[in-house]
């Protein structure tokens, strides 16, 4: 049910933000989230690599004008590139043996990190969590009633 799980997950960050105003991380974020919560060692490293991506953006931000478009592409790219040395320096990084320490996708600690920026850390993983929580109860209870 991995494409019902991410659909759900943007349906419902959607949903959030319209009802709300505030941003669960992005619109895709919260669905590749849900699909990972039977990993919660991916889902921590994905948010530990946003977190390391915010503060390496603070820390240019000092000496770069970052701000728009290119915050964007800044976030997008730290995400990327921490996202491989992640892999690397996890544990089983270099035999690729662990796979519960990854980080999901290439794209989603960036974009996460963005978010972050955005609006503030609290408000953003707590709206990330209600919906990942929520479009991975649903599906839950969608395969019950379905005799899946």
């Amino acid at each position: 049910m991995t494409l019902e799980t991410f659909l759900a997950g943007v349906l419902l960050a959607l949903l959030f933000t319209e009802w709300t105003g505030l941003s669960p991380g992005g619109i895709v974020v919260p669905g590749y989230i849900a699909l990972h919560l039977d990993q919660p060692g991916r889902v921590l490293a994905t948010l530990a690599v946003a977190l390391i991506c915010l503060g390496l953006y603070r820390l240019a931000a000092g000496f770069f004008i970052l701000f728009g478009r290119r915050r964007f592409v800044f976030f997008l790219l730290a995400g990327m590139v921490l996202a491989q040395v992640w892999s690397l320096v996890a544990p089983g990084g270099f035999t690729g043996q662990s796979a519960e320490l990854r980080v999901i996708g290439w794209v989603v600690p960036g974009l996460l990190a963005n978010s972050l920026e955005r609006q503030n850390i609290a408000t953003t993983l707590s709206g990330l969590a209600v919906v990942a929580v929520m479009a991975h109860l649903l599906i839950k209870v969608v395969e019950i009633l379905a005799g899946r």
